[in-house]
């Protein structure tokens, strides 16, 4: 899992980010970015890609992961999803992750900077980058990430869940499941559902 970072810094970087989303897929709620530069590589706790690991083992890692990193989390909400779409609302959420975590940093950590991100997305950087198939199951940076963004969406769709309680956020967090659908079909869409998307609006 530290095979890109010890390239890296072989190579003569200094600080590795690691970039991941969660909720690209849902049809409610935000999607959710989260950059990671690991000041340790030692955990206690499993560090993997999230969607390996239960949400017991999501919740315990977050706070060590928040501890041994600079970190950055960043969302873009469902009305910047419709209006740009899915896949341009994921890149600026996670541009955005990037520059929270660099306006973070201690001046002297602001230079030779590399940047792993999860998928095979183009972004427009201010640093050098690669984008990894499948990343965060290759990169401990961008597994690191993806625990951050999936448990942040968690928590966040779990607050949705008591502000919009017949939507059952608190079980689907917004995916497609078929009780989602049936309880779309009887309600309707709520005001955080992704009115661009496939099947909100009937």
């Amino acid at each position: 899992m530290l095979c890109y970072e010890n390239k890296l810094l072989a190579q003569g970087y200094d600080l590795i980010i690691g970039v991941d989303e969660a909720g690209r897929g849902p049809l409610a709620g935000p999607v959710v970015a989260a950059a990671v530069a690991l000041r340790q590589l030692s955990f206690e706790n499993v560090v993997n890609d999230s969607k390996k690991l239960s949400d017991k083992q999501r919740e315990a890692a977050f706070p060590e992961i928040i501890e041994k990193s600079f970190f950055g989390i960043a969302l873009a909400r469902e009305k910047i999803i419709d209006r740009v779409n899915i896949l341009e609302a994921t890149k600026i959420a996670m541009q955005q992750a990037v520059k929270k975590l660099i306006d973070k940093l201690p001046p002297e950590r602001i230079n030779n900077i590399f940047i792993l991100i999860d998928g095979n997305m183009k972004f427009k950087m201010d640093y050098p980058y690669e984008s990894i198939v499948k990343g965060d199951s290759k990169s401990m940076s961008i597994a690191a990430a993806s625990i951050l963004a999936k448990v942040t969406r968690d928590r966040i769709m779990c607050g949705y869940d008591k502000v919009f309680p017949k939507y059952d956020f608190f079980r689907h967090k917004g995916y497609p499941t078929e009780k989602h659908r049936m309880i779309l079909k009887e309600y309707g869409p709520s005001a955080i559902h992704r009115m661009s998307f496939c099947g909100v609006q009937g």
